[in-house]
């Protein structure tokens, strides 16, 4: 059972023509919330479908004659096969299958399994080949069914919703419209993939460990090639990705910087990664940054391999290697671990084909596959802007096949694939799952590990940016990152009971003192934890610390360089600079108690719908509309939104009520409404007013 209102906009139809369709056929309802029966909406459906069919089939009727006129020889066949199919067009035939579909839409619902698996998505100008594809059944089979049903089609005819819902019935799918599935959060999208769609895809590997351990030098003996002599001081600067084929099989590298102010940056290389490889110097042993890499590696989630480097060096000492890597949970698989360890020397090449025979072995046993023919899916690796070419990223394909052309969402950034070249700097037309390609195209600089998603059309990835680009402005007014003092109050008020600190400041006397003072505050239970107190500038360590734990950076009689205040400012981390420690812990009380200056916020008036528009030379486009929420005031400002897409932000005009101009109009009410140097308004548009109002915390 459904309402009339739901009912209408499943078919695409306003709630008076389904009304009067039930008048006609003697459906007892009468206003838009009154339920549906079964048998109603199969009434419903055949009425409609009928009507759509047979005007189908008259158009191919004019069709076919229209080319018979051309060749009479094969007029009398063609007029025939029309009138034929006309005849096939039986009632009772579709009603049936109306009600199997019901039925078996039911049973979806119901069924154990999971339903998104049964799920075929219908875009725009599907035609009969792609949904035979998306069903994997041969195109003859559903150019067959057409036919029973009174369609002539070939493979390459395109194919409307309601005939393609009455087809996946009989494979016990369901067809959804490609609007009703959300992939502008393509971080949360997850494909539905047919089992019978996945191959097989080359793992990637992530190399970690501490600095001059030997990671850059690994991948320099497994390319062949010079990576550390073009690096500055032998230290990798920036993430980079890399595939080598080894015995007939494809393994994908990401090469992650391994000093500690690069942290965050390994931790996305993590993040992609299905293997990751632990390098430990055996002369050297287990440092700083080797255990961040084992926290990182086990918060992905992923198989961890260790690689002990540098065992032809003397005093090398692997036994003492394993010993405390074994304190850290990676206990060696020769002492009953699960964990695979490889001894090798990255520089002349010992056991280097042993570790690609592991990676290859694990690889196995893991099953790593993904469907190459869907567009494609994957993550950022790194970006940068070049003088001549523009923006460069590299980007790796994790599930798709990404193509020459396509149109590509990067974080929100928009672009078309303008060239890609895979890891050996060679032009190709298209990367499959596993792949790490370098693209040109895009028409901002994205951030490494930001998500990508090509789609089918220009459009349709013009739109998705823009909605990205609103949600991500909605999340900065909301929480804009990291806690700031302005927002303790209301974090305060949703439950928080700990605020996060980090101090620097010039002498240790004076960063223990403020961290004593700021730790002697409670205020409603409410405390502030120092996660960290130090003394000497603010690094990038401590931003992506704050970053990581919602932390505030107070710094006393010290300034960050600008390098420093950008990268807290991208990272939504706030830096309070102090020189008088009473006044520090005064403003954090204040912060605490709520007593800080007031901000504005965004507050909806209301919202009316465009129906019909007046052009005049003189003041331009008046927007005949109706108020569908609220109340649209004259002196409000106001958004234009047309498919969910916000198009324009500015000021309203004027508002009329008949001839007559008010100041506001109120919901149910018609009115007529201009916005101030925009005139590009159409029937269908949603005109929303806001105003900035004043929050006192």
């Amino acid at each position: 059972m459904m309402s009339v209102k739901e009912y209408a906009q499943d078919v695409n139809k306003t709630v008076e023509e389904i009304l009067n369709a039930c008048r006609r056929l003697g459906i007892e309802v009468k206003e838009e919330e009154d339920m549906l029966e079964e048998d109603d909406i199969i009434e419903l459906d055949n009425d409609t479908y009928e009507e759509e069919l047979a005007d189908d089939l008259e158009a191919l009727a004019e069709e076919y004659n229209e080319e018979a006129k051309e060749n009479t020889n094969n007029s009398k066949s063609m007029k025939k096969q029309v009138s034929i199919n006309k005849n096939k067009v039986n009632k009772k035939e579709l009603a049936n299958r109306k009600k199997e579909m019901y039925k078996n839409k039911e049973k979806l619902k119901s069924n154990d399994l999971n339903q998104d698996d049964n799920i075929i998505v219908y875009h725009d100008g599907m035609t009969v080949n792609e949904l035979a594809n998306k069903l994997g059944v041969p195109g003859a089979e559903l150019i067959k069914k057409l036919f029973s049903l009174g369609t002539l089609a070939t493979v390459n005819n395109s194919i409307d919703f309601e005939r393609a819902e009455l087809l996946v019935v009989d494979y016990n799918k369901e067809l959804k419209k490609e609007a009703d599935v959300d992939v502008s959060n393509f971080e949360e999208y997850e494909a539905n993939d047919n089992i019978e769609d996945l191959e097989k895809r080359p793992p990637v590997v992530t190399i970690m460990g501490h600095v001059d351990h030997g990671k850059t030098t690994l991948l320099d003996t497994i390319r062949k090639t010079d990576v550390v002599s073009s690096e500055a001081g032998g230290i990798t600067q920036a993430i980079s990705a890399y595939q080598i084929t080894y015995h007939d099989e494809k393994i994908t590298f990401i090469d992650t910087p391994g000093h500690a102010a690069f942290t965050e940056m390994r931790a996305r290389g993590a993040s992609v990664t299905d293997i990751v490889i632990i390098i430990v110097a055996a002369d050297d042993g287990v440092m700083p940054q080797t255990k961040e890499a084992i926290d990182h590696a086990k918060a992905a989630g992923v198989p961890i391999l260790v690689a002990i480097n540098k065992i032809d060096k003397p005093g090398a000492n692997p036994d003492k290697v394993m010993a405390e890597l074994a304190e850290y949970g990676l206990t060696p698989d020769s002492w009953g671990g699960d964990t695979i360890y490889t001894s090798i020397s990255a520089k002349n090449g010992t056991g280097v084909e042993e570790l690609l025979d592991n990676i290859l072995l694990v690889s196995e046993m893991q099953e790593y596959r993904a469907n190459p023919s869907r567009y494609a899916l994957g993550s950022v690796i790194e970006a940068k802007l070049d003088k001549q070419v523009g923006v460069i990223a590299v980007l790796l394909i994790q599930n798709g096949t990404l193509r020459l052309g396509d149109p590509v969402v990067v974080g929100t950034t928009y672009g078309k694939v303008r060239t890609m070249k895979n890891d050996r700097g060679e032009e190709i037309t298209s990367a499959t799952p596993s792949t790490p390609v370098f693209i040109t195209g895009l028409n901002e600089i994205p951030n490494a590990g930001d998500k990508f998603m090509a789609f089918e059309s220009e459009k349709q990835a013009h739109s998705v940016e823009l909605q990205r680009k609103n949600q991500a402005k909605q999340k900065e007014n909301v929480s804009g990152g990291a806690v700031t003092l302005d927002e303790l109050f209301s974090k305060i008020n949703e439950g928080l009971k700990e605020i996060n600190v980090i101090v620097k400041a010039d002498v240790h006397g004076s960063s223990e003192a403020i961290k004593n003072s700021l730790e002697k505050i409670a205020i409603e239970d409410v405390r502030v934890k120092v996660v960290r107190s130090g003394v000497g500038a603010i690094t990038e360590s401590d931003v992506v610390l704050a970053k990581a734990s919602n932390a505030i950076i107070i710094g006393f009689n010290i300034r960050p360089n600008n390098s420093i205040r950008e990268y807290a400012k991208e990272n939504g981390v706030e830096i309070r600079l102090y020189d008088i420690i009473y006044k520090l812990v005064e403003d954090m009380e204040a912060a605490m108690k709520g007593l800080l200056e007031p901000v504005f916020e965004e507050e909806i008036q209301g919202t009316a719908e465009v129906r019909q528009l007046f052009k005049f030379s003189k003041v331009g486009t008046i927007a005949g509309s109706y108020v569908t929420e609220g109340v649209i005031k004259r002196d409000s400002k106001v958004r234009v939104i047309r498919d969910d897409v916000v198009i324009y932000d500015g000021n309203i005009g004027s508002v009329q009520r008949e001839k007559d101009s008010v100041k506001e109009v109120k919901k149910g009410l018609e009115c007529g409404i201009t916005i101030e140097n925009f005139n590009d308004i159409k029937v269908g548009d949603v005109i929303e007013t806001y105003d900035m109002v004043e929050i006192k915390r």
